[in-house]
């Protein structure tokens, strides 16, 4: 962790503040809300995704031992 901090350095509020005014000077102040909502969307559908999939493979893990 001490490697990782020396490496990167210290991340203070003047750090963000310029990264967020380099943000708003690459995509612009209307294109930023777009994204943040594509963003969330597809951290939404990777959430349902997830949770769709682990009962799917819980019933196909019952079957093959059925099987056997």
């Amino acid at each position: 962790m001490n490697a990782l901090a020396i490496f990167l350095g210290v991340i203070g509020p003047m750090q963000v503040i310029l990264i967020i005014a380099i943000v708003v000077l690459l995509f612009g102040g209307k294109k930023i809300p777009e994204l943040m909502k594509g963003i969330g969307t597809g951290i939404k559908e990777f959430k349902n995704a997830a949770k769709d999939e682990q009962p799917a493979n819980s019933k196909k893990e019952e079957e093959t031992k059925e099987k056997e």
